[in-house]
């Protein structure tokens, strides 16, 4: 018997939702089955670019169609709370992109009524579901690098000409925008047995945090140092360090390849990432793996991941009295 092809329903019209609508597009286990904008005409204008079956020009119409069986939120960060919320309520299972919400009491809020409903919930951090993940994890799982010591991660963009990156109300920043991914780097492959973490921030006249440099110390004498900025473009690698070699990761926002080397800085293996749409058809597919199982949380980013990572940044945010969305 052949699998149900799930329909996918976008709620925003952004660049990162075209990036969703391009992988549906070449999906057989999902498709864009609808897509929803504040206003109809920019619906209507999505779903013929995409060939979407239904545009709504709100996004209650969305979540109220059974025909949707996954709600994918491409909004700002700063509206994913009430976007997850309304879904939520009405019962249909949710993947949110990046950053989750703007702050953890958000974060909990959402997954108690996800538990309390017994609803999908699910954050989009496409890198937690691609497989470089666990290749990358083998690797270091075998031992060729030898004991763990050194890790350090970076993402930067110059992209601050964007009006939501650097507006507040927007929840604009480097840290909810670019260091959520080398954060996740540092998680994924160096756990969360932290002992303290310290970081230096550049604001931007608006307020929000412009660059920044995080250092987290483990209990085991580990350190992971993180940079990512919206000022300056950088080589966006992962270097995972150990007593016998290293391992380079070519773009921690989505891994196209790693490379081992020896003591003697000379090249083991390089291994390129397999074949992929756009990257983000993994955490559909782990998504309807999970709801197909009667989960209402992946494997690949359980709930209690989310919320160390928000509580992380936080945490920093708080140092630097950077504030979002009239937070208090």
């Amino acid at each position: 018997m052949s699998q149900k092809i799930f329909n996918i329903g976008i709620l925003g019209t952004g660049w990162i939702a075209d990036k969703m609508a391009t992988t549906l597009a070449g999906m057989t286990t999902a498709r864009a089955y609808a897509v929803a904008s504040r206003t109809t005409e920019k619906a209507k204008k999505f779903a013929a670019q995409f060939s979407i079956p239904k545009a709504y020009g709100n996004y209650e119409a969305l979540a109220d169609d059974p025909e949707v069986d996954l709600i994918y939120i491409a909004t700002p960060h700063s509206h994913h709370f009430e976007n997850n919320k309304m879904c939520l309520l009405k019962n249909k299972p949710v993947l949110c992109e990046k950053a989750f919400t703007v702050n953890t009491p958000q974060a909990e809020e959402l997954i108690r009524i996800a538990n309390e409903r017994k609803v999908f919930l699910a954050e989009a951090i496409w890198t937690r579901y691609q497989p470089m993940r666990q290749m990358i994890n083998n690797v270091i799982n075998s031992g060729i690098i030898g004991k763990l010591q050194m890790l350090s991660a970076n993402l930067c963009y110059p992209n601050i000409a964007l009006q939501r990156m650097y507006d507040p109300a927007l929840a604009g920043g480097a840290l909810l925008d670019l260091g959520v991914y080398v954060l996740n780097f540092a998680d994924m492959f160096f756990g969360d047995d932290i002992k303290s973490i310290s970081s230096h921030c550049i604001k931007y006249p608006t307020g929000v945090d412009i660059q920044e440099s995080i250092t987290i110390e483990y209990n085991d004498g580990r350190i992971a140092v993180l940079w990512s900025s919206q000022l300056a473009k950088s080589d966006r690698q992962g270097i995972i360090s150990g007593t016998d070699g290293f391992v380079i990761v070519e773009n921690v926002n989505n891994p196209q390849s790693y490379a081992i080397y020896n003591q003697d800085y000379q090249l083991v293996k390089k291994v390129d990432c397999p074949p992929q749409i756009t990257g983000y058809e993994y955490q559909v597919d782990c998504c309807i793996r999970a709801i197909n199982q009667g989960k209402i949380e992946p494997d690949e980013m359980p709930h209690a991941d989310t919320l160390r990572i928000m509580r992380q940044m936080d945490a920093l945010r708080k140092e630097w009295g950077v504030k979002l969305c009239d937070e208090v």
